[in-house]
């Protein structure tokens, strides 16, 4: 079987290098010339690209290689942002190359349900389909990256773990002439998981583009994004004392017994994902944004050269967005686990094949006029518009089509002297279901000098309908509410960083009114009284000895003891190890990793609906997670290698990884876990 599987990897990165050399054999440098002179008149683009080397020779005779000529300077922004920024290449933590971040409790393996375990609110106005437990394993449109690159950029990340997981990821971007770039980027995420029933696939695909007209005045973005979540549920298991037991069937984790999927075992076969019982979400987006610009050409001599560009003062903006959701949950063979449906849901005649689903469609187009009031600044800008947004909500026998109209205006500036950063941010619903529905946002950044750190302070409201499973029929079994009323959610931070002593101070102070959440596996609830949260966090690098240093994450929250929110009160992450240069080119990080959370009433997880509850029945006080790892860099080829979750040694009934921490009620994390993960980027 693993000679099958290696073969199988082989022949696809076999096929896609063939396929990527195919298409990058002309030559680029007949693009370069027009290509610089438009990254040295990036507005606001900071950083600075310089030319990549050139030198070396085409021929196959035997010299001695110029790695110069494998350099590439490449930047990106966000559609919605004008400042470009730089890949973070640092290699000391491993959680930067996956989607499952280290202050997220996941309830099985990776690419099953997760939730945060820092208070972070939903603060999206109008219409909010309410499923979000698989949301960091998808790809979004709001997170593309629009990029500008000198040289063809193509990354192949592979990350092998235990249990069969693996992780395959491509990116690829490349400037198609000096004003057009194209961005392609794949993810393949898979694991059968530890237990029964926890096999996950998820696939994502992503698109995106940008173009400038020769003359300056036009501009456009095309993002397509889809999304295949595919997530088994279980159920979680039966009881707690199969983990560490007498029985040695049980030390497989695969044969304990679940709620769910009692007789139906997940297969552990890479090439055969077969969802018999869980939640599969499917997401459609395409995005297409035009511009054209009014104001005046100028232009500029260095070197003899004449550079021409165009200074925009008002600029006219069109958007129109669609996309299609699907959420459905499936049960091809419920025998086994009638009390489970008849307790925890009132299911008390199963069909043969359990089944809930809903779907939505969104067509929306938003017009805009941004001004410039100075031309030779894009970073300061207003933005005035008015989005039309058309919804179908189908579930069932409910049918449910409606449209708000979304006016929305904008003030950022980042001054020329990049000390200050304001923005002013409003949108509201005045037409519509969704009506009143408002965000405002105010931040402001300083810079205190650069060899002092910088302060950012800010202020967010928004008073928003709440999720649409929550308020309104669907086939799913949960007892909604239309009459919920508006949720709204007020967020005062701040952020400090201070470079002499290399740490980040922050605080945020949380205002909650009429907070909705579920009680139950099917029973919503809105706690209508006011309440506040706070949290306060540290982020320091601390220098033990040469190149030996402690990186640690700090965070203390506390709400209200009436408050329906339970979440630990304490959250840390520390590495500690070895990070520097031992060779001339050879980066390496290695140490020890510790994550730890106060004991606290984790949320229940109900996987029918695909929710976490709140539950104050079971406490959970868990060991410290440790893991050692070895992360590494030579030239363009990165490596992690890490061993997780060493705290579940045990030596009753035979020495095994078995003393499982929870992220939440009957629901353990894995035991011993290895990880190997390579990234190796290149450039045509």
């Amino acid at each position: 079987m693993l000679q099958e599987y290696m073969r199988h990897i082989s022949i696809f990165f076999r096929f896609f290098l063939l396929l990527l050399f195919s298409v990058q054999h002309y030559n680029l440098h007949a693009q370069m010339p027009g290509m610089m002179r438009r990254m040295q008149n990036m507005g606001g683009a900071g950083g600075g690209m310089r030319p990549a080397s050139s030198g070396g020779s085409d021929s196959l005779s035997f010299e001695k290689r110029n790695f110069a000529a494998d350099s590439v300077n490449v930047q990106f922004k966000y559609l919605d942002t004008a400042k470009y920024l730089t890949f973070d290449s640092s290699i000391s933590d491993f959680y930067r190359r996956v989607p499952l971040k280290p202050w997220l409790a996941n309830i099985g393996y990776n690419g099953n349900a997760t939730r945060s375990m820092l208070f972070n609110p939903m603060r999206g106005i109008g219409w909010d389909g309410g499923f979000h437990a698989l949301d960091p394993f998808a790809f979004n449109i709001h997170e593309s990256r629009f990029m500008n690159t000198t040289k063809a950029f193509t990354e192949l990340g592979y990350l092998v773990g235990s249990k069969a997981e693996q992780q395959i990821s491509v990116l690829h971007t490349q400037n198609i002439s000096p004003d057009w770039n194209a961005v392609a980027q794949y993810r393949l995420i898979t694991a059968p998981g530890t237990f029964n029933s926890q096999n996950s696939s998820h696939n994502n695909i992503r698109i995106n583009s940008d173009y400038t007209s020769k003359n300056r005045r036009y501009h456009a973005y095309l993002i397509i994004v889809s999304n295949s979540l595919q997530s088994a549920e279980n159920g979680g298991i039966k009881d707690t004392s199969f983990l560490v037991n007498e029985n040695p069937a049980y030390n497989d984790r695969f044969n304990i017994p679940t709620n769910l999927a009692p007789s139906i075992y997940s297969s552990r076969n890479f090439f055969k994902v077969n969802l018999l019982t869980g939640n599969k979400y499917t997401n459609r987006s395409i995005l297409y944004r035009h511009q054209f610009d009014f104001g005046k050409k100028d232009s500029t001599v260095s070197d003899s050269t004449v550079i021409r560009y165009y200074l925009p003062r008002l600029r006219l903006e069109h958007t129109i967005e669609s996309s299609i959701n699907s959420y459905q949950y499936l049960d091809v063979q419920p025998s086994g686990a009638e009390a489970f449906y008849n307790i925890n849901y009132g299911i008390s005649q199963l069909p043969d094949t359990v089944q809930f689903s809903m779907k939505n469609t969104l067509l929306k187009n938003d017009f805009s006029f941004i001004q410039f009031p100075d031309a030779k600044n894009l970073l300061q800008f207003f933005k005035a518009g008015m989005g039309l947004l058309q919804y179908r909500n189908s579930s069932g026998i409910h049918n449910d089509p409606f449209t708000n109209i979304l006016m929305h205006g904008e003030y950022r500036n980042l001054t020329r002297n990049k000390k200050w950063d304001m923005l002013l941010y409003g949108e509201f619903i005045a037409v519509g279901r969704d009506i009143g529905n408002y965000a405002i946002k105010a931040h402001l950044q300083r810079s205190l000098g650069a060899n002092v750190g910088n302060l950012q302070v800010g202020f967010e409201n928004a008073n928003r309908t709440p999720s649409y499973i929550y308020k309104n029929p669907t086939a799913f079994p949960l007892k909604y509410k239309s009459s919920l009323a508006d949720e709204n959610i007020s967020n005062l931070f701040g952020v400090l960083y201070l470079k002499k002593i290399n740490a980040y101070l922050q605080f945020n102070y949380f205002l909650v009114s009429n907070y909705t959440y579920l009680k139950s596996f099917t029973d919503v609830e809105q706690y209508n009284a006011v309440f506040q949260f706070l949290r306060a966090g540290l982020t320091k690098e601390i220098k033990l000895y040469r190149n030996f240093k402690w990186t640690t994450e700090v965070f203390a929250q506390s709400a209200p003891v009436n408050a329906p929110i339970h979440l630990p009160s304490f959250y840390t992450r520390n590495r500690i190890g070895y990070e520097g240069k031992p060779f001339r080119n050879l980066i390496l990080a290695t140490g020890i990793e510790v994550r730890y959370h106060s004991a606290y009433y984790a949320d229940g997880y109900s996987p029918v609906n695909g929710q976490f509850f709140y539950q104050s029945s079971e406490r959970i006080n868990n060991r410290p997670d440790i893991h050692i790892y070895n992360n590494f860099r030579i030239r363009s080829f990165t490596g992690f290698v890490r061993l997780e979750n060493l705290n579940t040694a045990t030596r009753d009934y035979g020495f095994g990884f078995k003393q499982n921490n929870f992220a939440a009620p009957f629901y353990p994390t894995p035991g011993l876990v290895f990880r190997l993960g390579v990234f190796w980027n290149f450039v045509n």
